[in-house]
């Protein structure tokens, strides 16, 4: 008992990535991935896990270490004013603009799952049709922000990730999967002109710009001394790799069904009932709603961390400004969510500036993590610089894929 108290004592931050990358919109990612090219796509969810994993092991290293959140030394370490204007201009449209067009997503994410197992709940005020279970997951989001208790959101949010993880693993294996071709869709990749769009989706879904900035926050809120890199490190990896697990789950689960008519998880949890029963679609429904609050609550998270380190704003969780710029994300999206509107300009904007924001991010991060100015012998050793110079590539690439998808030109 006191190895299992001794283990959740040294869960930190992990999970909450964990949570923040697997949104519906992963779920939606993966059940495409899976329903049309089965398990041929599984090695691109193992190299976004390795590509994840370093960089989030970089975040959580600058934010131990430096004690600062990543926005902060952003501000910072950029000496060139109209450099540091343009990043700071970047990051503030990408993360925050781009969070609150997300955060309708998530909302609605949660919304589809519940109604999976419950039913539509809405009501008419006036001309209006308000969606019941967008205004329900809002406030749950809303009070767990509001309470700005660290060890409390934490809680909630291991806990909403271990359900979800249990959801989406046991709809898989309900599926009875081929583990010989999951073990060769895993390991052998297959990369032609037809599934390229899909692989840079399922990079793209899991290698998330704002992570990063959340990663190196949310690490200085749990650990304060140096000597406690080892924990975050083991939390990061643990977290990044169940993440990326949950995510093949749901390729496996989607591999089950022959069909053209699943465009989202809730057409998968209809298309699963008949081969497996109604057990699937509530395992599923679940997972797709603890996939949605937990979204929920860190994309607005997030992009309070990253507006008040960029703007050099007070970064406590109980200050009035912070709660201020993740209200505005929360209130956009529960807005947006239960009015039914589809804010797509938005979206397509926040699609372009993160875009260009992660190899951006990610350049940062690499230079800031050789500094001995600012992590000492903590600084990125030689195969640390190789193994993320790599993923830099890979990013300047998705960059380019998804910019190109955007503007309808092909550079491929």
């Amino acid at each position: 008992m006191s190895v299992v108290k001794h283990f959740f004592k040294n869960i930190g931050p992990g999970p909450l990535i964990a949570a923040a990358f697997i949104g519906p919109g992963t779920v939606t990612v993966c059940t495409l991935a899976g329903v049309g090219f089965g398990y041929t796509l599984l090695w691109a969810m193992l190299l976004s896990i390795l590509a994840t994993v370093g960089l989030q092991e970089m975040a959580a290293r600058l934010g131990i270490i430096s004690q600062k959140g990543l926005a902060e030394i952003i501000r910072e370490e950029f000496k060139n004013p109209v450099l540091k204007t343009l990043a700071i201009l970047l990051i503030l449209s990408a993360i925050v603009i781009g969070n609150a067009a997300y955060e309708a997503g998530n909302i609605s994410g949660g919304v589809l799952g519940i109604e999976t197992i419950l039913g539509p709940q809405r009501t008419d005020i006036m001309t209006f049709s308000l969606n019941l279970w967008s205004v329900a997951i809002g406030a749950i989001a809303f009070l767990l922000l509001y309470l700005g208790n660290y060890k409390i959101l934490e809680k909630v949010l291991v806990f909403l990730v271990i359900l979800m993880s249990l959801a989406f693993l046991i709809t898989a294996i309900i599926t009875k999967p081929d583990l010989g071709s999951i073990i060769k869709g895993t390991f052998i990749p297959k990369l032609n002109e037809g599934n390229l769009l899909m692989v840079i989706g399922l990079i793209g879904t899991t290698v998330v710009p704002y992570n990063l900035f959340l990663h190196a926050s949310l690490v200085k809120e749990k650990w304060q001394n140096k000597k406690d890199l080892k924990y975050a490190r083991k939390d990061t990896f643990i977290a990044v790799i169940l993440g990326g697990l949950v995510s093949m789950c749901i390729m496996i689960s989607a591999t089950s069904i022959d069909t053209g008519q699943v465009h989202n998880a809730v057409d998968l949890a209809k298309g699963l009932e008949p081969l497996f029963g109604s057990f699937a679609k509530y395992f599923l429904g679940l997972g797709l709603f603890a996939a949605g609050i937990t979204s929920a609550i860190t994309a607005p998270l997030a992009a309070a961390y990253v507006a008040t380190g960029c703007l050099g704003w007070n970064t406590n969780l109980k200050s009035m400004r912070f709660r201020m710029v993740w209200g505005f994300v929360l209130i956009m999206g529960v807005l947006f969510s239960t009015l039914g509107l589809k804010s797509i300009e938005i979206i397509k904007f926040a699609q372009i500036t993160n875009g260009i924001l992660l190899p951006v991010i990610a350049g940062f991060l690499i230079w800031v993590m050789n500094k001995s100015s600012v992590l000492g012998s903590y600084k990125n050793s030689n195969i640390q610089n190789v193994y993320g110079c790599i993923i830099l590539l890979i990013s300047i690439l998705l960059s380019l894929a998804s910019l190109s998808k955007v503007f309808g030109f092909n550079i491929f």
